[in-house]
């Protein structure tokens, strides 16, 4: 599936690279989303008759792209719920930020809704939000960075950037001023985590960087990484 692409598949985990503009689960019935698709690709891979069970264990906002895992089976469902529960999952992404960022940074704060609405914002009563970055390059009043996402809430990365004064390019939502890209310049990039199935070892993904992102890089002078530089917990 070109527009679809997988990224590791076994019979306990398939992991998608989500394409931004795509839901990962439908909101409404009828909406084109991650989870039929990835529903529709096992059912015609391996000639399924009737319903395919595949299980989501976390969700990436509709114009996020990037890296999206599924359970195959009920056991690996629980299995990878609670590994992204007890954060043994490693959650690295690529952005591009309106400001000049720090060389590296750990930012902590509490989220919850918008009393107006749309989005999140930091409030005494929100949920605690912990992530890490490292500034992997700088130019025209923007910087690259790669981002350690520590825990899982809505919006995340989006508000706490915006927070520390550096909104995601192309994401009015949260203040950036110019679209240079048609959507929050935000990819789920590498992930890292023990395997449903222990004697599987660990298993790593990591989603290409889509071309809009790799055009906006390639324009400020970057080139995408390797691999991760964040590594340990926070």
């Amino acid at each position: 599936m070109a527009s679809f692409p997988v990224l590791h598949e076994d019979n306990h985990v398939l992991a998608v690279n989500k394409p931004a503009g795509l839901l990962t689960q439908s909101a409404v019935a009828g909406d084109e989303n991650c989870l039929d698709l990835a529903r529709e690709y096992i059912r015609e891979r391996y000639d399924k008759q009737g319903n395919v069970y595949l299980g989501l264990v976390h969700r990436l906002d509709r114009n996020v792209s990037g890296a999206v895992l599924f359970a195959r089976t009920s056991k690996a469902a629980s299995r990878l719920t609670r590994a992204f529960a007890q954060r043994t999952v490693q959650k690295h992404y690529l952005a591009v930020v309106e400001g000049d960022a720090l060389d590296e940074a750990s930012l902590e704060n509490r989220l919850g809704p918008r009393a107006e609405g749309r989005g999140v914002c930091e409030r005494p009563d929100g949920k605690s939000a912990l992530l890490r970055y490292r500034c992997l390059g700088r130019a025209r009043g923007r910087s690259w960075l790669e981002v350690r996402l520590e825990t899982g809430r809505k919006h995340q990365i989006r508000a706490q950037l915006a927070l520390a004064g550096l909104p995601l390019v192309g994401d009015p939502l949260y203040g950036a001023r110019a679209r240079a890209i048609a959507r929050p310049a935000l990819h789920s990039w590498w992930l890292a985590l023990p395997h449903p199935i222990g004697e599987r070892g660990e298993l790593t993904v990591t989603a290409p960087v889509p071309q809009d992102l790799r055009a906006l890089v390639a324009s400020l002078g970057w080139a995408i990484p390797e691999g991760p530089s964040i590594l340990g917990s926070a």
